[in-house]
């Protein structure tokens, strides 16, 4: 299983934020081709010593990277990353990685 895992640090209007993840890029990411599973935090992000400046994490889940790589690139993908300025105020990371489970 390929995996982009996302960390959206605190923005400037945490409530903006979430109206708009909710109502627009939610539903924005979901059309990406072979998307297979879309997980998002709720409450607060937190480390082992207290708080992460991490406002919400997603993880989103494709059968391989190769597969991963395509939705990215896909129409559906570049529109999701190209909607991430109109709301990721604080800044946001994105890792990709494959994955086993042990």
């Amino acid at each position: 299983m390929a995996k982009v895992l996302v960390l959206y640090k605190t923005p400037t209007d945490p409530a903006a934020f979430d109206k708009y993840y909710a109502a627009i890029h939610i539903p924005l990411a979901k059309q990406i081709p072979g998307l297979k599973r879309y997980d998002v935090s709720t409450g607060v992000v937190r480390t082992p010593a207290g708080p992460s400046g991490v406002h919400l994490a997603a993880e989103l889940n494709f059968d391989s990277l190769d597969a991963l790589a395509a939705g990215m690139a896909s129409p559906q993908g570049q529109a999701a990353a190209a909607d991430l300025p109109n709301f990721a105020t604080g800044g946001v990371d994105l890792y990709l990685y494959d994955s086993k489970e042990v």
